[in-house]
Protein backbone atom coordinates (compact mmCIF):
# COMPACT_ATOMS: atom_id res chain seq x y z
CA UNK A 1 0.00 0.00 0.00
CA UNK A 2 1.16 3.88 -0.58
CA UNK A 3 2.14 5.85 2.48
CA UNK A 4 0.25 8.89 1.62
CA UNK A 5 2.48 10.52 3.80
CA UNK A 6 5.68 10.19 2.10
CA UNK A 7 7.14 12.66 -0.07
CA UNK A 8 5.95 12.91 -3.50
CA UNK A 9 8.98 10.43 -5.86
CA UNK A 10 10.78 13.43 -7.75
CA UNK A 11 11.49 15.20 -4.50
CA UNK A 12 14.59 17.53 -5.77
CA UNK A 13 16.78 18.28 -8.02
CA UNK A 14 20.65 16.95 -6.89
CA UNK A 15 21.84 19.02 -3.72
CA UNK A 16 25.53 20.23 -3.88
CA UNK A 17 25.46 19.46 -0.09
CA UNK A 18 24.76 16.97 2.44
CA UNK A 19 21.94 19.04 3.39
CA UNK A 20 18.23 17.79 3.36
CA UNK A 21 15.64 18.93 0.97
CA UNK A 22 13.84 20.73 3.64
CA UNK A 23 16.68 22.62 4.98
CA UNK A 24 17.27 23.50 1.75
CA UNK A 25 14.74 24.80 1.48
CA UNK A 26 14.51 26.66 4.58
CA UNK A 27 17.87 27.63 3.61
CA UNK A 28 16.68 29.24 0.38
CA UNK A 29 14.15 30.99 1.80
CA UNK A 30 16.09 32.78 4.20
CA UNK A 31 17.95 34.43 1.51
CA UNK A 32 15.38 35.12 -0.69
CA UNK A 33 13.21 36.55 1.85
CA UNK A 34 15.64 38.80 3.49
CA UNK A 35 17.14 40.01 0.57
CA UNK A 36 13.15 40.94 -0.96
CA UNK A 37 9.77 42.15 -0.41
CA UNK A 38 7.64 38.62 0.77
CA UNK A 39 5.58 39.44 -2.32
CA UNK A 40 8.00 39.65 -4.80
CA UNK A 41 9.27 36.53 -3.57
CA UNK A 42 8.06 33.56 -5.78
CA UNK A 43 7.72 29.26 -4.68
CA UNK A 44 9.33 28.57 -7.74
CA UNK A 45 12.12 30.86 -6.99
CA UNK A 46 13.11 29.58 -3.64
CA UNK A 47 12.80 26.12 -5.26
CA UNK A 48 15.55 26.69 -8.18
CA UNK A 49 17.79 28.38 -5.79
CA UNK A 50 16.98 25.19 -3.42
CA UNK A 51 17.65 22.75 -6.75
CA UNK A 52 14.27 21.25 -5.04
CA UNK A 53 11.11 20.39 -6.73
CA UNK A 54 8.52 23.36 -5.94
CA UNK A 55 5.68 20.28 -4.56
CA UNK A 56 8.04 20.02 -1.77
CA UNK A 57 7.42 23.13 -0.66
CA UNK A 58 3.58 21.99 -0.15
CA UNK A 59 4.80 19.18 1.44
CA UNK A 60 7.07 20.25 4.20
CA UNK A 61 5.58 23.65 4.71
CA UNK A 62 1.59 23.81 3.20
CA UNK A 63 2.43 27.00 1.48
CA UNK A 64 4.70 30.02 1.44
CA UNK A 65 3.39 31.69 4.16
CA UNK A 66 4.42 28.21 5.79
CA UNK A 67 7.86 28.22 5.12
CA UNK A 68 8.18 32.06 5.99
CA UNK A 69 7.04 31.50 9.47
CA UNK A 70 9.10 27.90 9.56
CA UNK A 71 12.11 30.40 8.54
CA UNK A 72 11.57 33.32 11.14
CA UNK A 73 11.07 29.76 13.74
CA UNK A 74 14.39 28.07 12.75
CA UNK A 75 16.21 31.60 13.00
CA UNK A 76 14.71 32.61 16.34
CA UNK A 77 14.79 29.37 18.12
CA UNK A 78 18.24 29.08 19.48
CA UNK A 79 17.68 32.33 21.17
CA UNK A 80 14.12 31.54 22.70
CA UNK A 81 15.12 28.16 23.77
CA UNK A 82 17.91 29.56 26.04
CA UNK A 83 15.13 30.75 28.19
CA UNK A 84 14.67 27.14 28.92
CA UNK A 85 18.01 26.38 29.43
CA UNK A 86 21.02 26.85 31.88
CA UNK A 87 22.80 30.22 30.39
CA UNK A 88 20.71 32.46 32.62
CA UNK A 89 20.71 30.87 36.13
CA UNK A 90 22.95 33.28 36.88
CA UNK A 91 23.60 37.02 35.63
CA UNK A 92 26.92 36.09 34.16
CA UNK A 93 25.36 34.20 31.06
CA UNK A 94 23.93 37.58 30.43
CA UNK A 95 27.57 38.39 28.49
CA UNK A 96 26.93 34.94 27.12
CA UNK A 97 23.43 35.55 25.82
CA UNK A 98 25.08 38.64 23.93
CA UNK A 99 27.16 36.82 22.56
CA UNK A 100 24.44 34.25 21.02
CA UNK A 101 22.45 36.95 19.67
CA UNK A 102 25.07 38.87 17.87
CA UNK A 103 26.66 35.18 16.62
CA UNK A 104 22.96 34.05 15.46
CA UNK A 105 22.30 37.72 13.83
CA UNK A 106 25.46 38.23 12.30
CA UNK A 107 25.12 34.68 9.92
CA UNK A 108 21.70 36.74 8.78
CA UNK A 109 22.47 40.58 9.34
CA UNK A 110 19.11 41.18 7.27
CA UNK A 111 16.54 39.03 10.20
CA UNK A 112 16.49 42.12 12.30
CA UNK A 113 15.24 44.37 9.71
CA UNK A 114 13.20 42.32 8.59
CA UNK A 115 11.67 42.25 12.05
CA UNK A 116 11.83 45.63 12.40
CA UNK A 117 9.81 45.65 8.68
CA UNK A 118 6.91 43.53 10.31
CA UNK A 119 6.73 44.93 13.67
CA UNK A 120 7.53 48.34 13.47
CA UNK A 121 6.43 49.32 9.88
CA UNK A 122 3.70 46.54 9.63
CA UNK A 123 5.03 45.50 5.98
CA UNK A 124 4.97 41.93 5.18
CA UNK A 125 2.52 38.73 6.74
CA UNK A 126 3.68 37.08 9.97
CA UNK A 127 3.15 39.92 12.33
CA UNK A 128 0.56 37.79 14.83
CA UNK A 129 2.85 34.43 14.22
CA UNK A 130 6.07 36.90 15.17
CA UNK A 131 4.55 38.46 18.35
CA UNK A 132 3.17 34.93 19.12
CA UNK A 133 7.16 34.36 19.44
CA UNK A 134 7.94 37.36 21.08
CA UNK A 135 5.28 36.53 23.76
CA UNK A 136 7.64 33.27 24.36
CA UNK A 137 10.50 35.33 24.97
CA UNK A 138 8.58 37.58 26.93
CA UNK A 139 7.34 35.31 29.46
CA UNK A 140 10.26 32.91 29.63
CA UNK A 141 12.22 36.13 30.17
CA UNK A 142 9.85 37.10 33.05
CA UNK A 143 10.33 33.65 34.73
CA UNK A 144 14.22 34.03 34.63
CA UNK A 145 14.17 37.12 35.99
CA UNK A 146 11.64 35.96 38.78
CA UNK A 147 14.26 32.87 39.29
CA UNK A 148 17.23 35.62 39.86
CA UNK A 149 15.02 37.72 41.61
CA UNK A 150 14.73 34.64 44.21
CA UNK A 151 18.38 34.01 44.38
CA UNK A 152 19.26 37.76 45.00
CA UNK A 153 21.44 38.32 41.99
CA UNK A 154 18.87 40.92 41.17
CA UNK A 155 17.11 43.78 42.32
CA UNK A 156 13.62 43.01 44.02
CA UNK A 157 12.08 46.05 42.63
CA UNK A 158 13.00 45.55 38.77
CA UNK A 159 10.27 45.35 36.25
CA UNK A 160 10.47 42.02 33.62
CA UNK A 161 9.34 44.40 30.98
CA UNK A 162 12.10 46.99 31.55
CA UNK A 163 14.33 44.37 31.42
CA UNK A 164 13.75 42.40 28.23
CA UNK A 165 13.16 46.26 26.70
CA UNK A 166 16.78 47.11 27.83
CA UNK A 167 18.12 44.21 26.10
CA UNK A 168 16.17 43.80 23.48
CA UNK A 169 17.59 47.66 22.56
CA UNK A 170 21.29 46.34 23.22
CA UNK A 171 21.19 43.45 20.86
CA UNK A 172 18.80 44.91 18.06
CA UNK A 173 20.68 48.22 17.54
CA UNK A 174 24.04 47.05 16.64
CA UNK A 175 22.63 44.67 13.99
CA UNK A 176 20.35 46.84 12.98
CA UNK A 177 22.57 50.29 12.54
CA UNK A 178 25.71 47.08 11.27
CA UNK A 179 26.30 49.17 8.12
CA UNK A 180 26.30 52.43 9.53
CA UNK A 181 28.75 51.19 12.51
CA UNK A 182 30.81 49.59 10.03
CA UNK A 183 31.36 52.64 7.89
CA UNK A 184 31.87 55.12 10.83
CA UNK A 185 34.60 52.93 11.83
CA UNK A 186 36.05 52.22 8.77
CA UNK A 187 35.95 48.53 9.56
CA UNK A 188 33.54 45.96 9.90
CA UNK A 189 32.29 44.44 12.95
CA UNK A 190 33.95 41.02 13.04
CA UNK A 191 34.05 38.27 15.15
CA UNK A 192 36.40 39.70 18.10
CA UNK A 193 34.92 43.25 18.16
CA UNK A 194 31.33 41.59 18.84
CA UNK A 195 32.83 39.46 21.51
CA UNK A 196 34.06 42.82 23.38
CA UNK A 197 31.37 44.70 22.38
CA UNK A 198 28.65 41.22 24.08
CA UNK A 199 31.01 41.07 27.03
CA UNK A 200 30.74 45.16 27.85
CA UNK A 201 27.20 44.94 27.04
CA UNK A 202 27.05 41.97 29.18
CA UNK A 203 28.58 43.91 32.11
CA UNK A 204 26.52 46.72 31.87
CA UNK A 205 23.82 45.09 32.27
CA UNK A 206 24.02 43.25 34.88
CA UNK A 207 25.41 46.12 36.76
CA UNK A 208 21.75 48.38 36.29
CA UNK A 209 20.17 44.63 37.58
CA UNK A 210 22.18 44.26 40.70
CA UNK A 211 20.68 45.07 43.99
CA UNK A 212 21.98 47.48 45.49
CA UNK A 213 23.53 47.87 48.40
CA UNK A 214 22.41 49.64 51.38
CA UNK A 215 25.39 51.45 53.57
Amino acid sequence: MTNVHAPPVSTARSGTSGETVRQRLLNAARDTFLSDDYHKVSTRLIADRAAANVSMIRYYFGNKEGLYEEMIRETLNPLLAVLDGQMLTTVAGLKDYFKLYYDTMVQKPEFPRLILKVLALNQGPGRRFILQLLERGRTGGARKVAALKSAGQLAATLDPDIVRMAFVSLAMMPMLLKDFFEAQRGQPMDAAFLEQLAAFNGHLFTAGLAPRSHA
